[in-house]
C-alpha cells in the first residue's frame, strides 16, 4: 500500500498493526498535511459487526476534544474497506513507554 494514493491521502509508511486495523502515515494532499490513516483489516472487513465497531470508534473518538485524544479528519471507504483519517502524532509508541517504566498519574488535575 505504501506509495498509493488513496482518496486524496498518499501512503508514506506503516506505522503499526493490531487486531482491528493497520494504521499508515500519509499525505493529505488536499490540506499539505501529515496524517494517519487506519484501515479496518482485511479479515475484519467481511463482518458487518466489526464493520460497525470500526465505525462506533470513529465516531466516539470524533466526538471528544481532549489534548490527549486525536483529532478524528474522516471516514470513508477505497474498495470496500473502511478507513479512519486522523491527526498524526509523532513520538514514542505506547507499546516502547510501556516497556520503558510504568504509566501513571502524574497530574493531581485529574483527580476529582
Amino acid at each position: 500500500m505504501i506509495g498509493q494514493t488513496i482518496s486524496h491521502y498518499k501512503i508514506l509508511e506503516k506505522l503499526g498493526e493490531g487486531g482491528m486495523g493497520v494504521v499508515y502515515k500519509a499525505e493529505d494532499t488536499k490540506l499539505k498535511r501529515t496524517v494517519a490513516i487506519k484501515f479496518l483489516s482485511p479479515q475484519a472487513v467481511g463482518t458487518e459487526e466489526d464493520k460497525a465497531r470500526f465505525i462506533h470508534e470513529a465516531q466516539a473518538a470524533a466526538a471528544l476534544n481532549h489534548p490527549n485524544i486525536c483529532i478524528v479528519y474522516e471516514i470513508d471507504e477505497y474498495e470496500n474497506q473502511p478507513f479512519i483519517a486522523m491527526e498524526c502524532v509523532e513520538g514514542e509508541s505506547l507499546k516502547a513507554k510501556i516497556r520503558s517504566s510504568p504509566l501513571g498519574v502524574h497530574s493531581k488535575k485529574y483527580i476529582q
